[in-house]
């Protein structure tokens, strides 16, 4: 150029010389241009490797090696909820039973980029060692390097012998026992372990959640009303259907011994004394009103067992084997992630695996910086960590957002934090956007995101990166072309999450399900009452189909036999026991001169057969002769007679079995001859002995005798039937005075 130049001096110009100026001034540009975009070429690649070191993030498994270098016990802050910082000096504190060094990371769950990455932090590290991985869960991966340790075998036992919400606290804590048994046996568990949990024998979870709490709630409020209701209803019915029940076979009653050293029974459940002497009627009458208490106090101390015990039983107060967080765990991640964004608008999560590369990161600078210059823009902060809801924020993206905005805004220098903040998760891949104080629309954000951006494709579901730096690229172009509002708007203060606190507490067992379980509880003891009740009724149906109910007195005339075998006498000497016995354990309206009288005459029942009620009716029980038998069938049933107010000392002379006496008449009776005698008759013989006088000697009771034959019921020699004459009363005096017992 410079030979052209002296060419040309001092030539007057001419059209070639003026073509020629024009072609160096072309040539000229040309060059310039060249020169200008070589150098932008070159300028981004330069940027890149100028760019902050927020921009440019250590690996994961560098900056993980870090971290156990300066203690071999990290854990992340981003599991606040679930895994504390606090807890690292028990991890430390077991770690050293294991007998290797070990190098222990908890850290939020890495997906399927775990596998590689215990081996590239030991490579970052340099140092030989068992390193063990855990999540939120437990003990998710484990590796010996240069040391002998059976780490995967003390994994696998750890997974199959503790349920999943054991906590990662008490997982290692397995883990390091069944590393410190030895190789050998640590295999031979983990082979154990695995077998067992194929053949169903899965281990129970260790906590409970609301639901489990609610329905311990509603346990208890159907026991609270239910036990108590149906013990103060069932008792009542029970004891009516027992009345009603015939007696086939004499009560059980309870044993003892009586002077002549025969088995006593029936003595303390029927209210006679055990030196054979009656109770006496203000003893019994006291006894009465304890048995009506006995019931109401059964069931109040029922409940008042049940309410003091349940919360014994339904111990549970935790939802979760995690501590409480303190405030500064709780805040930790949000202040590293601010102190980030005050550096740098892109924020990498150091501990989460890798989605974008240093292009994509420098792209995305230049998209952010471009959206701040334009017309209505301004800041744009991205972060780039994962959320669970063991983090701060209990996992919710837009509490997370708001938090870092406001510490953002403390930091030196930033003033407010107005502008859009990207919330992107490298574990799942989702993005979310909110508007604080730009002229946008923060509704259009929220909701009017193309779904791509948001949640991704089937493209970014099976990629590692969840195609994040695509994804972020195409919410920028999506920030550019968004309309611009006339104000500056906001999305607005997201609701407080539950306090870790509250969140792994548990409701009161006296609340929510409660409630509802006291109604239910009522209404089962009324259904039960019901059908009880009905089981009952057929029960009793189907006893008095099978044996004949105790007569009434009113009916016995019609039924007593004139001539009863002895098997007859002491299968209704043993009913009539059973039933007096019942009759005055359960009597509740006799007065004090009826319930006197009554106890005499059962006393003096019991005394004739040494108080062995169940020997009546037992073939080797000892053997009565009829007119004693008969002496305790008319004691007894008079014995029911005076509860039931009917004071009558009489009862029929023709034969005994008839019942009371209605008046006294000049009667003969034998069948030979003309002797009469004044006897006390019931209404059938009285009428009888008007009527037809002739059938009352086919009427009058006799006896089994020696040798089969048949005796006056009141001939045998030292019964006490002599003085029935006299009157009930004076048969139990009389029964009273000829007992050895007295």
């Amino acid at each position: 150029m410079l030979t052209t130049l002296r060419a040309t001096a001092g030539r007057p110009p001419t059209d070639h010389t003026a073509s020629g100026v024009l072609r160096l001034l072309l040539t000229l540009c040309g060059l310039t241009a060249l020169l200008l975009t070589a150098a932008t070429l070159v300028a981004a690649p330069a940027r890149a490797a100028d760019a902050p070191a927020a921009s440019r993030p250590p690996t994961q498994a560098a900056h993980l090696a870090d971290r156990l270098r300066e203690n071999p016990v990290h854990i992340t802050d981003q599991l606040p909820r679930a895994v504390p910082r606090s807890m690292a000096p028990d991890f430390a504190r077991l770690a050293e039973r294991t007998g290797v060094p070990t190098y222990v990371l908890v850290l939020p769950g890495q997906g399927g980029s775990v596998e590689d990455l215990l081996g590239a932090v030991h490579d970052r590290l340099g140092r030989d060692g068992l390193f063990v991985l855990l999540d939120e869960s437990g003990v998710r991966k484990a590796a010996a390097y240069g040391v002998r340790a059976p780490a995967e075998a003390a994994r696998t036992t750890t997974v199959f012998e503790l349920p999943y919400d054991a906590g990662p606290l008490r997982s290692f804590e397995r883990f390091v026992d069944v590393v410190a048994q030895g190789t050998e046996k640590a295999e031979a568990r983990a082979d154990a372990a695995r077998e067992s949990f194929r053949e169903g024998n899965e281990p129970e979870e260790m906590y409970i959640g609301p639901a489990d709490r609610r329905n311990q709630s509603f346990v208890t409020g159907i026991a609270l009303t239910g036990v108590p209701l149906t013990i103060l209803l069932l008792a009542p019915c029970v004891r009516r259907a027992r009345r009603r029940f015939p007696r086939a076979t004499p009560l059980r009653p309870a044993k003892g011994r009586t002077a002549k050293g025969r088995t006593a029974k029936g003595v303390a459940a029927t209210g006679v004394a055990a030196t054979g002497r009656p109770t006496s009627p203000r003893t019994a009458a006291g006894r009465s009103v304890l048995r009506r208490l006995l019931i109401p106090g059964l069931a109040l101390a029922t409940a008042a067992a049940i309410a003091v015990t349940a919360p014994l039983v339904f111990d549970q107060t935790k939802r979760g084997a995690a501590p409480l967080p303190g405030h500064e765990e709780m805040t930790a991640r949000v202040e590293r992630v601010a102190e980030g964004l005050a550096q740098d608008p892109v924020y990498v999560d150091p501990e989460s695996p890798p989605v974008l590369d240093e292009a994509q990161l420098s792209r995305l600078h230049d998209r952010i910086e471009r959206f701040g210059r334009s017309e209505g823009g301004g800041p744009v902060y991205v972060t780039v960590v994962p959320h669970l809801p063991e983090d701060e924020s209990a996992g919710d993206e837009e509490l997370f957002a708001a938090a870092v905005r406001s510490q953002l805004s403390k930091a030196d220098g930033v003033g407010e934090a107005d502008g859009v903040y990207v919330v992107a998760d490298p574990l799942d891949g989702y993005i979310d956007v909110f508007n604080h104080g730009l002229r946008l629309d923060s509704l259009r954000l929220l909701f009017d995101v193309p779904e791509f951006i948001s949640y991704g494709d089937d493209r970014s579901h099976e990629a590692d990166d969840h195609l994040l730096g695509e994804r972020l690229d195409a919410l920028m172009t999506y920030l550019d072309e968004s309309p611009r509002t006339d104000e500056p708007a906001s999305s607005g203060e997201p609701a407080r999450p539950v306090s870790p606190e509250a969140e792994n507490s548990l409701p009161p067992l006296y609340a929510t399900d409660f409630w509802p379980g006291l109604f239910v509880g009522a209404v089962a003891a009324l259904l039960l009452l019901g059908l009880v009740a009905g089981v009952l009724g057929i029960v009793a149906a189907v006893l008095r189909r099978r044996t004949p109910p105790v007569l009434r007195t009113q009916a016995l005339k019609l039924a007593a036999p004139a001539k009863p075998s002895e098997a007859y006498l002491r299968r209704t000497a043993g009913t009539e026991l059973s039933a007096a016995a019942d009759a005055l354990a359960e009597t509740d309206g006799a007065g004090w001169q009826d319930l006197a009288l009554a106890w005499e005459r059962f006393d003096a029942a019991m005394f004739l057969v040494d108080g062995d009620i169940e020997g009546l009716s037992s073939p080797g029980g000892p053997r009565t002769d009829p007119a004693t038998l008969l002496a305790v069938i008319i004691l007894a049933r008079g014995a029911r007679n005076a509860l039931d107010g009917d004071t009558n000392d009489r009862c029929c002379a023709v034969n005994p079995l008839h019942g009371p006496s209605a008046g006294r008449r000049h009667v003969r009776v034998p069948a030979q001859g003309n002797r009469r005698r004044r006897l006390s008759l019931c209404p059938l013989c009285l009428d009888a002995s008007t009527n037809a006088p002739h059938e009352l000697p086919e009427r009058m009771l006799t006896l089994p005798g020696p040798s089969g034959t048949r005796v006056p019921y009141d001939e045998p020699a030292g019964s006490p039937l002599s003085v029935l004459g006299d009157g009930i009363n004076r048969l139990a005096d009389k029964v009273r005075e000829t007992s050895p017992a007295r």
